[in-house]
């Protein structure tokens, strides 16, 4: 007679402390970061700041692996299927909660499949515009004066983001006509802005602050409570009668598969954490004006539970879908 049971039992004492090895040498390859829109956006540039500064402390390469599509949604979703061992993480933004209340869609949940291992920092989108508009406007009156009565094409760098979604409310606050063009991530919308295909949209600093900074593009007016620093001039959108609707924050940073072991997940929080508090990483995100603002996995996690709860709000009061 085959004892199954007693077989299993001693599979079990061995395999536990294998697994307990395992963990205590990760990593001992190189980690992968899925970053859920094309390169050269916000996304990406604050993936590869956060990674170069874990890389060392790693001892490992982290690659960065862009997976763009359906705002967010196709990258991230890969990321919550993936082996929970702590090599496939998924470095994201806000979006990480709005796509899917936009698109009525869920294939993932955006708390519960998810350990937050830390933020990485806030920015705050500017309204720019590009040579679409004629060259003499500069500022948020002259163009609202000059777009009345036109049909504007304002784009956004995902369906259902920020971007989109205080677009739609700029149109409604200012009484402008305007067709909504989304993009798949920042690079290609403004690639668009710059060839005079749209009129303008909302842009971060850390994708667009080099073109505006050489005059290419035109910031108008801030998002937010704060001006950008690079920015001094641009007003806040409150400050030119915007509601405050307009104030609505998100977040940067990285996140595991729910179901990682709590050994790798401490790991990667306290290297992460380092990480984030390092002089460099600070110098690099006030270059790109992105706040350095770390949250730790606890805090991190109800934010993106509270930025759920908002957004979902957002979304009801807009009629805000998206289709596909």
């Amino acid at each position: 007679m085959r004892r199954r049971p007693f077989l299993g039992l001693a599979a079990g004492v061995l395999a536990a402390p294998m697994l307990a090895r395992a963990q205590g040498s990760y990593p001992d390859r190189p980690v992968r970061f899925i970053v859920p829109f094309p390169p050269g956006g916000g996304t990406d540039t604050w993936a590869r700041i956060a990674a170069e500064g874990m890389q060392p402390e790693f001892g490992q390469p982290i690659v960065i692996e862009n997976r763009g599509g359906a705002g967010g949604l196709v990258g991230t979703e890969a990321a919550a299927k993936v082996a929970p061992d702590g090599y496939t993480l998924l470095f994201t933004i806000t979006t990480h909660v709005q796509t899917p209340v936009v698109m009525r869609r869920f294939p993932y949940d955006p708390v519960n499949d998810f350990a937050p291992i830390g933020r990485l920092g806030t920015t705050s989108i500017s309204f720019c515009i590009g040579p679409k508009v004629p060259a003499e406007i500069r500022n948020w009156p002259d163009f609202a004066a000059w777009a009345k009565g036109r049909d504007l094409s304002l784009g956004s760098y995902a369906p259902g983001s920020t971007g989109h979604a205080f677009a739609l409310l700029v149109a409604e606050e200012a009484g402008l006509r305007m067709e909504h063009v989304s993009y798949r991530g920042e690079t290609p919308m403004l690639q668009d802005m710059l060839a005079g295909q749209i009129h303008g949209g909302f842009h971060s600093m850390a994708a667009a602050g080099e073109m505006i900074k050489a005059g290419r593009l035109r910031a108008l007016m801030t998002a937010g409570d704060r001006r950008v620093p690079a920015l001094g001039e641009t007003p806040l959108m409150k400050e030119l009668g915007f509601s405050d609707r307009f104030s609505f924050s998100g977040f940067s940073g990285l996140l595991a598969p729910a179901r990682t072991p709590q050994p790798i997940l401490d790991k990667l929080a306290e290297v992460f954490r380092i990480a984030a508090e390092k002089p460099e990483t600070h110098r690099r995100l006030l270059a790109v004006d992105t706040v350095p603002s770390y949250q730790d996995p606890a805090t991190f996690k109800a934010q993106i539970a509270r930025n759920l709860r908002e957004w979902t709000e957002i979304a009801e009061r807009l009629k805000l879908t998206i289709e596909g």
